[in-house]
């Protein structure tokens, strides 16, 4: 569609049937072959992605080398048609080019604030996926959430500078954080937006600000129910990961909008893992026994029960004993506070 709009009519269609053409092909097979399904819809969209990832190249090379209309000057006096089509063109490009997240701000002359949203965005992407695959916890893969936050940044950041370029502002080529930080000594406190972008990471936000044991034990309970829920494949409690984040998020926000005008207090969320580090102290112990039962004696004690007493203990351990162990910690939660509630009711009471 970029193609045709800049009156590359060939180009366009070329782009447009070698996406549409193999989908259908491939849908087609999927459906004589429903054997092979799964295997030939996920081709025909890998192939379909080749082809946009080419088109996307091609655009942004043709963007890069086409040269802006010049200005004509007549008299001395501006030609205000030629002006506005250049400064059209200049939106046009660069609106394009800042899909790819650093080069709308390369196009401007940005070189240095262009390399942070393009690192940083095909950095975070590529260190979650590799990180996934090295740990086998698809858990991870729910960090990729936070690259449309730096795209969409990305896109907002590149207009304003070409905004400012086009009203005879003079552009600094500094980086993101520069200017968090240029931003802050002129207010003399740290700045608020920063705050508010760091929040969309489960306690980042709240570290910043110098709320460190609330901000660490938001990020612990973020990045530790990923990783129980997804070892522990408890996918009936996936709906404590949005909440968390929602809550961190929100929370956040009322820091945000009290800093500088109160005091903010280092409030932890559950005060009581800090009264009672001895509890949470044997909690830490059973579980590593836990995992070191799970990791080592298991495989190690599996073919030896198999062979003396012809039992699959794996299949068993691995079947009901994880449920067993999960069911009775919640079970022993749920009488927990249940005692509690009365004996404050008595106390309440007396």
């Amino acid at each position: 569609m970029g193609h045709l709009y800049l009156n590359r009519t060939k180009r366009g269609m070329f782009y447009l049937f070698c996406t549409i053409i193999p989908l259908i092909g491939f849908a087609f097979l999927a459906a004589i072959n429903p054997w092979d399904a799964g295997i030939l819809i996920i081709m025909g969209i890998g192939f379909a992605f080749f082809v946009g990832f080419l088109n996307l190249l091609d655009m942004v090379f043709y963007l890069i080398k086409k040269p802006l209309q010049n200005v004509n000057v007549q008299n001395g006096v501006e030609n205000k048609d030629t002006q506005v089509s250049a400064n059209n063109s200049e939106r046009l490009h660069t609106m394009l080019l800042s899909f790819v997240p650093g080069l709308g701000h390369f196009y401007l002359g940005l070189m240095n604030r262009g390399l942070t949203f393009l690192i940083g965005f095909f950095g975070l992407g590529v260190m979650v996926i590799f990180i996934a695959a090295i740990t086998s916890q698809g858990g991870f893969i729910a960090f990729l959430g936070i690259l449309p936050v730096i795209w969409i940044f990305n896109m907002f950041d590149t207009m304003q500078q070409l905004s400012r370029k086009q009203n005879g502002e003079e552009l600094v080529d500094r980086t993101v954080l520069e200017d968090f930080e240029e931003t802050r000594k002129e207010q003399g406190r740290k700045s608020k937006a920063l705050a508010t972008i760091l929040s969309m990471f489960p306690g980042a936000g709240h570290m910043y600000l110098g709320l460190q044991r609330r901000g660490l034990q938001l990020m612990a309970a973020f990045l530790f129910s990923i990783y129980i829920l997804d070892t522990l494949r408890l996918s009936l409690f996936l709906f404590l990961i949005p909440l968390i984040w929602f809550y961190s998020f929100f929370d956040a926000l009322q820091k945000v909008s009290k800093h500088g005008d109160e005091e903010l207090e280092d409030i932890p969320i559950v005060s009581y893992l800090i009264n009672h580090q001895k509890w949470v102290g044997i909690g830490l112990i059973v579980l590593g026994i836990y995992y070191m039962f799970t990791n080592i004696v298991v495989p190690v004690l599996g073919p030896v029960m198999n062979e003396a007493f012809g039992v699959d203990f794996n299949y068993w351990y691995y079947q009901y004993f994880q449920m067993i162990v999960i069911s009775i910690i919640f079970i022993g939660g749920g009488i927990k506070l249940l005692i509690g509630s009365k004996s404050k009711r008595k106390e309440q009471v007396s």
